[in-house]
C-alpha cells in the first residue's frame, strides 16, 4: 500500500492520469484499506500528496468520498494560501467526476461561497465546468442567483452554463448564428462543450463554425476576441475529433478549413497552433506547403506546424485516389 501510495503521488504530480487511475484501481481491490490510506494522505502537509489523495477519492466515487472531499474543501479554503487553492481546484475537478447528487450540491455550495467574496474568474469558471459535467435543470436557480451576485461582467463559463441549461440544442444553434450575441458568451459555451459534449449538442457545432466563418479577417488578430473564439472552437473540435469531424459534411469541413487558414494568416508570425493541428485532419494536399510557408520561427511552435504537415502527408496517402 505504501508503494502504491508513492507511485500514485508521482503519477499524479506528472499529470499521468492513465497510470494514476490504474493505481487507484489496484487500491480499490482492498476498499477499506484504500479509503483509509487516501484519507490519511489528506492530512499530509505536502500539497502534492493531498492532491493525489483527492484524485484517488474522486476515482473511488460514492457518497462517502463526496462527504470527505467537501470536508477537505472547507479546510483547504481556510488555508488561504497557494497550496490550499491548488488542492481546492483538485477537489472541484474530483467532484465533477463523481456521479452523485451530493457532488452537484457540494459544487453549488462551493460556487455560492466564491461569489460571496471577490473570486478569481478562473475559480468560478472551473466550478462552472464541473457543474456542466453534473448538469441538471435543478441547477438553474442557483446559477441565476450566482450571476446576479457577481459584478458585471461575470466569468464567461458561468454565463455559458446558464445558456446551455436554458436552451435546447436547436435553440443553441440559432443562438450561435445570431450576430448580436457577444463572442465572449459564445466562447464560454464552447469552453464548456469541450469539457463535456453530449451527443445531442453535436448538431449545434455547425452553427458555431458558421459564426467563425462570418468573422472578418481584420477581426482575427492575435489576442482578439475573435481569435480567442476560434481558438476555443478549434480546441473543442480537436478534443472530440474522432466523434465530430468524421460526421461533418465535405462542405462543412471545407468551411472549417477556410477558417483555420485565415486564422493562421491573421495571427502570423506566431500563427495558431490549434488551427495548424486542425488542418492535419481536414486539410487538402496544398495545405502542406501552406503550413510550411507559415511555420513560426519559435522552435516549439514550429514543431506543431511541422507535425501537422507530416500528419497531413500521411493522411493524404491513406485517402483513396480520385477516380480518373
Amino acid at each position: 500500500m505504501v508503494q502504491v501510495r508513492d507511485e500514485l503521488v508521482e503519477a499524479h504530480s506528472w499529470g499521468d492520469e492513465a497510470r494514476a487511475r490504474a493505481l487507484v484501481s489496484r487500491l480499490g481491490e482492498q476498499p477499506r484499506k484504500a479509503r483509509a490510506l487516501l484519507e490519511a494522505m489528506l492530512q499530509d502537509p505536502d500539497a502534492q500528496v493531498r492532491q493525489a489523495a483527492v484524485f484517488g477519492l474522486g476515482e473511488l466515487g460514492g457518497a462517502a468520498s463526496v462527504r470527505r472531499l467537501e470536508q477537505q474543501l472547507a479546510l483547504e479554503e481556510a488555508r488561504g494560501d497557494y497550496d490550499g487553492a491548488s488542492v481546492a481546484e483538485e477537489i472541484t475537478l474530483a467532484l465533477g467526476r463523481i456521479d452523485e447528487h451530493g457532488a452537484r450540491a457540494s459544487l453549488v455550495r462551493r460556487l455560492e461561497r466564491l461569489v460571496a467574496g471577490k473570486p478569481d474568474a478562473s475559480d468560478v469558471n472551473m466550478v462552472a465546468s464541473a457543474l456542466w459535467r453534473r448538469r441538471h435543470p435543478d441547477l438553474l436557480p442557483a446559477i441565476r442567483r450566482s450571476l446576479e451576485r457577481l459584478a458585471s461582467p461575470a466569468p464567461g463559463c458561468l454565463r455559458g452554463l446558464l445558456i446551455l441549461l436554458e436552451k435546447t440544442p436547436e435553440e443553441l444553434s440559432a443562438w450561435a448564428c445570431d450576430s448580436s450575441v457577444s463572442l465572449e458568451d459564445k466562447t464560454g459555451v464552447l469552453a464548456l462543450l469541450k469539457e463535456a459534449l453530449p451527443e445531442a449538442w453535436v448538431a449545434s457545432l455547425p452553427a458555431f463554425i458558421s459564426a467563425a466563418n462570418a468573422l472578418n479577417e481584420s477581426d482575427l488578430g492575435p489576442r482578439s476576441d475573435a481569435e480567442y473564439y476560434c481558438d476555443r472552437l478549434f480546441s473543442l473540435l480537436l478534443g472530440h475529433h474522432e466523434r465530430v469531424l468524421s460526421v461533418f459534411s465535405e462542405a462543412l469541413r471545407s468551411e472549417l478549413r477556410d477558417v483555420a487558414r485565415r486564422v493562421i494568416v491573421a495571427t502570423a508570425p506566431n500563427g495558431s497552433v490549434r488551427a495548424a493541428s486542425l488542418l492535419q485532419f481536414i486539410g487538402q494536399p496544398e495545405d502542406v506547403a501552406f503550413l510550411e510557408a507559415h511555420r513560426p520561427a519559435e522552435p516549439i511552435l514550429a514543431e506543431v506546424f511541422e507535425k501537422a504537415a507530416r500528419g497531413l502527408r500521411g493522411l493524404q496517402k491513406e485517402r483513396p485516389s480520385e477516380p480518373q
